[in-house]
């Protein structure tokens, strides 16, 4: 961890106190998981007050089994390098995760992808529309549950329909399962 990262952390923990729900270092790299509603006083916090200029990324994950099924990830850096801080939320099926684009202009198009690709919505977003996949297309291709063999559809040789290649392969992750490490694909070949 950077000396200046070291000194961020003491500000977050007195800002955000129980929102703050662990707090991980691996490989040099900390990582805070937050509470969804301190998520928008975090961000405010790290572009404001912290000094962190820019938003890489938006990402998100689904743990498809788990409750809540959903996290979204913020990548954030300082413009000299110094510092990168990544920041987490879990997110429900019925939750919404109010916009950054008031902090950075760049967050529209990580959160329109967002809510493209996993179906997670942005409260405030002031455009979310579909970026990749076309108005309309009842689904978001990232989750887990979206079979790999696609799905019919009314728009001829617009969207793969055929057996996926990957179905069933040793890159896929299964439903069910006790736990998330026992969904993985590499579970399978360990019993």
């Amino acid at each position: 961890m950077s000396a200046a990262l070291a000194n961020d952390l003491p500000a977050l923990h007195e800002t955000l106190g129980a929102g703050i729900l662990s707090e991980t270092e691996f490989r040099g790299e900390t990582t805070l998981l937050l509470s969804l509603e301190a998520l928008p006083k975090a961000l405010t916090l790290c572009k404001d007050k912290l000094g962190y200029e820019l938003l890489l990324d938006i990402s998100s994950l689904d743990h498809f089994g788990d409750d809540p099924r959903f996290e979204v990830v913020y990548e954030l850096a300082s413009l000299d390098d110094t510092r990168h801080l990544r920041l987490k939320a879990k997110v429900s099926e019925d939750e919404s995760v109010p916009t950054a684009i008031h902090l950075w202009k760049g967050a529209d198009w990580h959160e329109r992808e967002v809510w493209d690709m996993m179906g997670i919505p942005f409260s405030g977003h002031p455009n979310l529309k579909r970026i990749l996949m076309w108005e309309g297309y009842p689904f978001f291709p990232l989750r887990k549950d979206f079979p790999l063999a696609g799905r019919p559809t009314d728009m001829p040789d617009v969207a793969f329909t055929g057996v996926a290649p990957l179905e069933g392969g040793p890159f896929v992750t299964a439903p069910g399962g006790e736990t998330v490490a026992k969904r993985e694909p590499r579970a399978r070949h360990q019993e």
